[in-house]
């Protein structure tokens, strides 16, 4: 639960970059994540034990990890920036929402990890919740919408892959954050550069990307693929999901955007949802 407490407070820092410092969005995740691998090999770098597993990779577990690292990192997240940066983020997180549902009608085929009748409940609260506490005008535009979209395929995606490689417990969850992430962070970087040309970063800027960098990612990221190994990918998704609930309370706090009553009921909705997505079956 703490990972998403970090990663809600992204979305604020996300748009203090993409406001106030004026960064572009592709550019800015490159950056992020960029650092966040950099910060990551130095410490596999100093690890015996880490260096010797990522050598004895074969070239199959090699290429799911990339795999991963293109999904999870390049499309999830180049995608989200560019959505943030287009309409409002609420936007953005109601159609997130629905990865559970997504999830939960794709891992059983896929992974053998069955849905319990309260879990589907669960996941159609969440949706509903979401929809309740955004009824307003949520300001979506075409591009930020179609950004949305590809982020929530690819978050779904990403969900599968990531508990398809955690699960066996054979890689640690260090070199799985290390090797995806540095893989869908140089896309990023070459993308950004390819699009938007070298930077120009403030002091400021730099301060925001290195607490998201090193604090909420790759602090973050190796703490959620650890906790992948024990949780199925609904209720890693159902957790997740959580983030509704944060973003909401600080964009309360911090941007003075009160949630009013169809909120505050939407948010006690998705609660529920939650909840429901963490009972197994019996």
């Amino acid at each position: 639960m703490g990972v998403t407490v970090l990663w809600s407070s992204s979305w604020i820092l996300i748009r203090n970059g993409l406001d106030d410092e004026a960064l572009a969005p592709i550019t800015f995740a490159g950056l992020r994540y960029g650092l966040a691998a950099t910060v990551l090999l130095i410490v596999v770098s100093t690890s015996r034990t880490r260096r010797a597993e990522i050598r004895s990779l074969d070239r199959r577990s090699t290429l799911r990890l990339m795999l991963l690292g293109v999904v999870f990192y390049t499309f999830t997240q180049g995608a989200q920036f560019i959505a943030i940066d287009n309409q409002p983020a609420a936007t953005t997180s109601l159609v997130l929402s629905l990865t559970p549902l997504l999830v939960a009608s794709v891992a059983s085929r896929s992974l053998g990890e069955l849905a319990s009748p309260r879990q589907f409940v669960g996941g159609t609260l969440i949706v509903m919740g979401a929809a309740l506490y955004f009824s307003g005008d949520l300001g979506a535009t075409a591009i930020g919408l179609a950004a949305a979209l590809v982020a929530l395929g690819a978050n779904v995606t990403g969900a599968l892959l990531g508990r398809h490689v955690n699960r066996a417990q054979v890689i640690s969850p260090l070199t799985v954050t290390t090797v995806s992430m540095t893989t869908g962070a140089v896309l990023l970087l070459a993308a950004g550069l390819a699009i938007d040309g070298p930077p120009s970063v403030t002091l400021r800027a730099w301060l925001i990307i290195g607490w998201l960098a090193t604090v909420n990612t790759a602090l973050a990221f190796t703490l959620w693929n650890l906790s992948l190994r024990r949780l199925s990918a609904i209720e890693s998704s159902g957790i997740n999901n959580t983030m509704l609930i944060q973003i909401a309370l600080l964009a309360w706090v911090f941007l003075d955007e009160a949630p009013g009553t169809l909120g505050a009921v939407g948010i006690v909705t998705v609660s529920m949802g939650i909840f429901l997505t963490q009972l197994r079956s019996s």
